[in-house]
């Protein structure tokens, strides 16, 4: 480390490492029989929710009779049917209106919303026992995963994006907001030391004056640790540097935040509050552009350690841009598995997979290939195979009973005798018109193995089914501007070929002519950029923004339309 430290990051190490060395034994110990661990925390859920209106009508307090583990999970299968959440929505919404004692005991701590099935959005909720004896513990661990990286991970500032912790109120006046947002709110004292915006940034609603600020505070420091779900928010914060990078440098040298910036009063006034003049820092950003001309990471932050990111699913496909931003040395695990609804573990093994906490949630899967059958066999987590795929169901603290994670993954080795798992795909990026049931990644290798035959490399791709036209959309954003209508058109005959190569009810469809010829479309320079920050100005998080890359959804599908070259 040459720059600037954190004073006082070696006690940071110190006391995560001890809440580390508490939850891993606590880990240790549910690896060693997990049939004992689900049993022991499915009843003391049940117990949690047995005098609730739901408790009542499913018969938690007979459930809770069971003499053995294995009896206890049958008696909850025979009593309480797999939900998704609209089976859950009339529940919730009397706790949206004040109810008391519906899915869980009391009233919710907040809520999260996210989008839903419908028009009507998802209404998470998140109770004071889930956000401080899971989410809490588990944040804690996860800090104690980041220094095992490196123990210099908060030695310098910290770049966290998340969501806002308030972003309104539900109709009884119980806050509705991210949970991440929360948590950075109301992490330890000397964690939020390191981190170089204050929570007032996520408040801003201008999507790029919002990364202006989190980039010129997080430039000005000597930055060890960016966290953020979406890799594809790294490419956001470059393109927002090499936009800005002189007005960061004239507002480092005299302290200042740019007045045309379009943010609020209460906002501003928090990141102005925090700032001062830095004509050493200004001169040194002004001697890298002068030495490099495009400044990266690397260059302004040559001793950053660690970035936390999804790297697994379809986020892959953001990687590449920004390969070798990062000083070399510098490390880059996995996120893990994480939704809104639940954060179902945390990863383990410094590999791209996610260790089931046994001893926090209660587990069920169903086969990959039950997926389609009205009655799959439920698993237990015991049960699960190596290299085989699941559907994941989860039961929690906050009210989801049997509750559909709608998410498709995969076994990839054991911590003990836990499972890891990898997230492969939502279940519903599975596309089908007339049955061809044309899965999302095999839509991204078509395209891959066709960038590399034609030697036409794409910035961003994306396909929507389209029922009316009995056919696929097909968008490309090619790193060669230049390119045609028929080279594009040309390309998508090969990832059609492609396609066909690799799933054989498209293959059949195509050639039966019930899946018609794709449409080609080329795409306008930053589509996925610009797609983006459409969303999050109607709404959407950027922390937690997601985007599949093949969708049968003509809301989304629209926004797409007006990004094609003419």
């Amino acid at each position: 480390m040459k720059g600037e430290k954190v004073k006082g990051y070696r006690k940071i190490n110190l006391a995560m490492s001890i809440v580390g060395n508490i939850e891993i034994f606590k880990l240790k110990c549910a690896s060693k029989d997990v049939v004992k661990s689900q049993g022991k925390t499915l009843r003391a859920i049940l117990n949690y929710a047995k005098d609730t209106e739901y408790g009542r009508e499913h018969n938690f307090a007979k459930i809770l009779e069971a003499k053995s583990d294995k009896e206890l999970f049958e008696a909850y299968r025979n009593n309480v049917k797999m939900n998704d959440y609209e089976d859950l929505r009339p529940y919730i919404n009397k706790h949206l209106q004040g109810g008391k004692d519906i899915l869980f005991p009391g009233k919710p701590k907040m809520y999260a919303t996210t989008s839903g099935t419908t028009k009507e959005p998802k209404w998470i909720p998140i109770t004071n026992e889930y956000f401080s004896n899971v989410y809490g513990k588990i944040n804690k661990l996860w800090l104690w995963t980041l220094i095992q990286q490196s123990k210099y991970t908060f030695a310098g500032g910290v770049v966290s994006i998340v969501g806002k912790a308030i972003e309104g109120e539900a109709p009884d006046g119980t806050i509705v907001g991210s949970v991440s947002g929360v948590s950075y709110t109301q992490c330890p004292a000397f964690v939020k030391k390191a981190y170089t915006a204050p929570n007032e940034v996520f408040e801003i609603s201008d999507y790029k004056a919002r990364y202006y600020c989190i980039m010129r505070l997080g430039i000005e420091r000597n930055t060890t640790l960016i966290v953020t779900a979406n890799p594809s928010t790294i490419v956001e914060m470059q393109n927002n540097v090499n936009e800005f990078y002189d007005d960061y440098c004239n507002d480092i040298e005299h302290g200042t935040l740019k007045a045309d910036l379009n943010i609020a009063p209460g906002p501003r006034a928090a990141i102005e509050a925090m700032l001062k003049p830095n004509p050493k820092r200004a001169a040194e950003l002004r001697a890298l552009k002068e030495k490099y001309g495009t400044v990266l990471p690397k260059h302004y932050w040559p001793d950053f350690q660690v970035l936390n990111t999804w790297r697994s699913g379809n986020t892959k496909v953001y990687l590449d841009k920004f390969k070798d931003s990062f000083p070399e040395n510098s490390k880059h695990p996995e996120f893990g598995y994480f939704a809104s609804e639940c954060r179902v573990g945390l990863v383990m093994n410094g590999k791209d997979d996610t260790t089931l906490f046994p001893h926090m949630h209660y587990f069920e899967f169903t086969r990959e290939e039950d997926l389609d059958n009205e009655n799959p066999e439920y698993l237990t987590i015991d049960q699960l195979e190596l290299g085989k795929r699941y559907c994941l169901y989860v039961t929690t603290w906050a009210g989801l009973y049997r509750y559909n994670m709608n998410d498709l993954v995969e076994v990839t080795g054991f911590y003990g005798k836990i499972p890891n798992i990898q997230f492969i795909q939502k279940v519903n990026g599975i596309v089908t018109l007339t049955g061809e049931k044309l899965h999302e990644r095999q839509f991204i290798a078509a395209v891959h193995e066709t960038e590399k035959k034609l030697n036409m490399p794409t910035k961003f791709f994306i396909g929507f089914a389209d029922a009316e036209y009995s056919g696929y959309h097909f968008y490309y954003e090619f790193e060669n501007q230049a390119t045609t209508q028929a080279e594009a058109e040309a390309f998508s005959v090969e990832v059609d070929k492609a396609l066909k190569e690799i799933n054989i009810e498209y293959a059949a469809k195509r050639n039966s002519f019930r899946v018609k010829d794709p449409i080609t479309h080329r795409l306008v320079n930053e589509s996925f950029e610009k797609f983006k920050a459409r969303c999050i100005a109607e709404g959407a998080r950027d922390g937690q923004f997601k985007l599949m890359l093949l969708l049968n959804d003509e809301k989304r599908h629209a926004k797409f339309k007006d990004l094609v070259i003419a």
